[in-house]
Parts: C-alpha cells; structure tokens; sequence
C-alpha cells in the first residue's frame, strides 16, 4: 500500500491555490485523494494493530483524520484548506487522550510521530513521576528502537523547573518536556514506493517500546 503521486500533487495545487472557487471546481480530485489517504490509514492501522495491544484493528480510518476544512475564526491565516492530509490512530481514533500515533502527509513535509502530545496536567504528572522513579526503563525503553532522550521532541518544553522539581535534578531536561512524542521525517518518494506503508511500520515498531513506556506510566 502507498500513497498515489495524485495525492502529493492535489495537495501541491491546493497550496498554490487555496480558495474555495478553486477546491470546488477540483472536489473530484480532492474526492480520490481523501479515498487514497483513507485505504493507506486502514492498512496501516492493521499493520499496527500486529504489535501494539493498543491498536485494533476495529479503528476506523475516518475517525482517525482530521478535517481538511480550517477553523479561521481566530486565526489571522483566512486561506480556507489545510494543505496537508492528517490523522491520530488511537483506539479512540483523533481524540485520545493519551499516547498516540500522528501521521503527516504533506509534500516535502511527511512524518510519522507516537507518544502523548500535551497531556493534561494529571496524566503529565503521573508521567514525569515515572520518569523521575524510574528513568533506567525510559532509557532502555528508548534504546531497544536505536533513541535516544536527545531524539525527544523539545517543541513543548519548560524554561524553568516544573513544581517538585529541581533544576539539578539528573534529568531535569526530559522532566522539562509538556508532550513526550518521537518523530521520523519521509521525503514523498519513500510513501509513493509500492512498499510505502512498510518505512512507517519500522518506524513505529522503533517507537513501539517509548510509546509503551508512556502507557505503563499511566496504568493503561
């Protein structure tokens, strides 16, 4: 299963041409795009679903992606689409509240990521306390898929200790973090290969023992 190179180009028009005169007179094309990005989401829910106890294979594709419509009432952005095709495979499809994986689609910017992206404070701090406790498993947790806390993503990360915490705590860097999430990046071509779905599924396998990490954090 792959992504079709009709997907990549919808969406590189859609960029150049972001209005809604243009996305009606192109829906046809929107139309086979979405029905693409759809089949590749249910067959890599079922390949996930192989190894994660977290996955099942019931998830539906259309509960996982996200709207390509953009919500412009608070944003100083007014171009109507998104220009990428996006989802959140959980058992609770987009809308878990706990560890996930993301996946991307957007020419030049495609990747898969797994992990919590902003936990509410009561699932971040049973987090950073199994982090605090027990930090030799988040280590090996990571190792066992060729990470390292390095390869954590810093996009949400505190400039100061967060309470309970001191700044010379041993891992204080990681304790910092508000989601804890790791990501692969995909140039187009590794989608559009015939075994396209195959370069996620090694991804997340890599991730597969953080990701479990974080749900043994929080007694799921």
């Amino acid at each position: 299963m792959k992504i079709d190179k009709a997907t990549f180009d919808f969406l590189r028009q859609l960029k150049a041409n972001n209005d809604r005169e243009w996305f009606q007179a192109n829906r046809a094309s929107y139309e086979d795009a979405l029905s693409n990005v759809k089949d590749f989401i249910t067959s890599l829910i079922q390949e996930l679903a192989r190894f994660d106890p977290h996955i099942s294979t019931d998830i539906q594709a259309a509960k996982c992606l996200f709207r390509i419509y953009r919500d412009t009432r608070f944003s100083k952005d007014k171009t109507p689409y998104k220009t990428w095709f996006a989802a959140g495979i959980s058992l609770d499809g987009r809308k878990l509240e706990g560890p996930e994986y993301y996946i991307h689609l957007e020419p030049g910017k495609n990747f898969l990521a797994a992990g919590y992206w902003r936990p509410g404070k009561l699932h971040l701090d049973q987090i950073r306390q199994e982090i605090d406790y027990n930090f030799p498993a988040l280590q090996q947790a990571l190792e066992q898929g060729g990470w390292t806390t390095a390869d954590l993503s810093t996009e949400d990360k505190l400039k100061r200790p967060p309470a309970g915490y001191s700044e010379d705590d041993p891992h204080i860097d990681i304790l910092k973090l508000k989601s804890f999430i790791l990501y692969q990046a995909f140039d187009d071509a590794a989608l559009t290969h015939t075994q396209g779905i195959q370069h996620l599924v090694e991804t997340a396998k890599r991730i597969h023992p953080f990701k479990n990490f974080i749900h043994q954090s929080l007694d799921q």
